[in-house]
């Protein structure tokens, strides 16, 4: 992916999970780190790889 930014949906898309399960790591502190634009949540596509390999490896 590049640096662009993910919505709340495209990150669930993304992952192949359910919309809440994301809802849920962010007030878990479990998933991605997630930044508030306004009013939503966006996601950080580098960071969400760089998610991906650290659950791989742990």
């Amino acid at each position: 992916m590049d640096n662009k930014l993910l919505t709340v949906t495209d990150l669930a898309d993304y992952l192949s999970v359910p919309v809440n399960t994301v809802y849920q790591w962010r007030k878990t502190g479990k998933g991605p780190n997630g930044y508030r634009i306004g009013k939503y949540i966006r996601f950080r596509a580098d960071e969400v790889d760089a998610w991906i390999a650290e659950q791989a490896s742990a």
